[in-house]
């Protein structure tokens, strides 16, 4: 009796094994397969000269470190900060290798051919693969390349009336609306610009920003709309405060002493809303990014499906694909698609060196699935050349794709793909593409 029931208590021991095995194993997770980066270059100086901006505010802009539109060296080395963490944080998520060379072919760079965006891109490829950086593939400076200006570089042809009716349909049909609606933070704005600062010896009476005429008509050549206004105006000039701050100037010269951090987060609401009527607006941001948005989804098709898609700018080998362009792209992407996010207590705001990010995953159950975020430094991670660590990351929030979201925010791919095929519009794509 007494073996019988050693033998059955032995049998059930072996019976149950597997089973507690089985109960603590880790369960299976999703796998990241591909990612696509479309990153806004790095901090760059104005695009235009102090003389530009002068007549607007009692002192002087100052003067910059490097010509017009230029990465400068501090916005350099934040992308490099940039692209050391994304390197770590995909090493965590399972798609690169933490250290070492062997994944650099595997991760490409295109960018624009402004100096500000490949200087950002080779800073991005020598913060991820210190020593062995990717080369960054771009046309010569002044050629204009139609992945990130595809009207410009002749894929389709504007259609300013309907651009003008839409911005039109969006305001109220009337350009002073979008003044009165603004007043407030364009009183404050106009506040600083005549006040702050010791006076310029010039003599010359400031323009104040509510005298500057507003209209709306049909834009010329590749320009599908002209929005011109106090907003517009404002746009440009809180920009270029975010740019003194993120730079790090000293804070004498950061809006002449007058604009910290926490009056920068409410100035810039005027370059985002700016932004959203010029760039955001559907029927515009279609015709100008069509065909970028195309470019990135047929790249995500091809790692979904593993074979080689006409059309695609990377390779089915690749791991990762950064597209180096500008804050237009993004906002034109982020309209197109209804994307929206609130980060760093700004909404929809597009900062240097921020990134739409677009996250193909595989499931245990072999399902495809794309995740999208966006991901920025903070305005005091950029001015206090802060190096971005697990323990001190950048911005990153998840962003939802109306259309196919689950509640988990992921996409089904076939679902993900449809909603940007229905996007797009083909007379905007390039040929070859379609």
């Amino acid at each position: 009796m007494k073996l019988r029931s050693l033998l059955i208590a032995v049998l059930l021991s072996l019976l149950c094994a597997p089973v507690v095995a089985q109960a603590g194993a880790e369960p299976q997770r999703s796998e990241l397969k591909f990612v696509v980066y479309l990153s806004r270059h790095g901090v760059r100086s104005p695009t235009g000269k102090p003389e530009q901006y002068n007549p607007y505010s009692k002192a002087p802009w100052p003067e910059w470190s490097v010509a017009p539109g230029l990465l400068t060296s501090h916005g350099y080395r934040l992308m490099e900060f940039f692209g050391a963490y994304d390197r770590q944080f995909l090493a965590g998520e399972g798609l690169l290798s933490a250290i070492g060379c062997t994944d650099a072919p595997h991760v490409r760079f295109i960018a624009d051919s402004d100096q500000r965006t490949r200087e950002t891109g080779h800073a991005l490829a020598a913060g991820m693969f210190p020593g062995c950086p990717p080369s960054v593939a771009a046309l010569p400076e002044g050629t204009t390349d139609p992945l990130f200006h595809s009207l410009a570089g002749g894929v389709g042809k504007a259609d300013p009336e309907l651009a003008a009716a839409a911005i039109a349909g969006r305001i109220g049909g009337d350009p002073l609306r979008l003044t009165e609606s603004y007043r407030p933070q364009l009183a404050e704005l106009d506040h600083i610009l005549s006040s702050c600062g010791a006076s310029d010896s010039g003599g010359s009476k400031r323009v104040s920003l509510f005298d500057i005429p507003s209209s709306l008509s049909a834009g010329k050549g590749d320009h599908g709309a002209e929005l011109k206004g106090p907003l517009m105006t404002a746009g440009t000039l809180t920009e270029n405060l975010l740019l003194e701050y993120s730079e790090g100037l000293p804070v004498a010269q950061v809006g002449w002493g007058c604009v910290d951090g926490a009056r920068l987060r409410e100035l810039i609401e005027l370059h985002t809303a700016s932004s959203n009527f010029t760039r955001r607006t559907k029927a515009v941001a279609r015709m100008q990014v069509s065909n970028l948005l195309d470019h990135i989804r047929r790249a995500l098709q091809q790692a979904a499906t593993g074979k080689p898609v006409a059309g695609a700018p990377s390779s089915p080998a690749d791991l990762a694909l950064f597209l180096v362009g500008h804050d237009t792209n993004i906002a034109n992407v982020s309209g197109l698609l209804d994307l929206t996010w609130t980060l760093d207590g700004r909404r929809d705001d597009t900062p240097p060196g921020g990134a739409l990010v677009f996250e193909l995953w595989r499931s245990p159950s072999g399902e495809l699935s794309v995740r999208t975020f966006y991901t920025a430094q903070t305005l005091e991670q950029m001015r206090n050349t802060t190096v971005l660590t697990p323990l001190h990351p950048p911005g990153r929030v998840p962003v939802a794709l109306p259309g196919c979201n689950r509640a988990d925010l992921s996409c089904p791919w076939e679902a993900f793909d449809r909603v940007l095929r229905e996007a797009e519009d083909l007379r905007y794509v390039a040929a070859d593409h379609e």
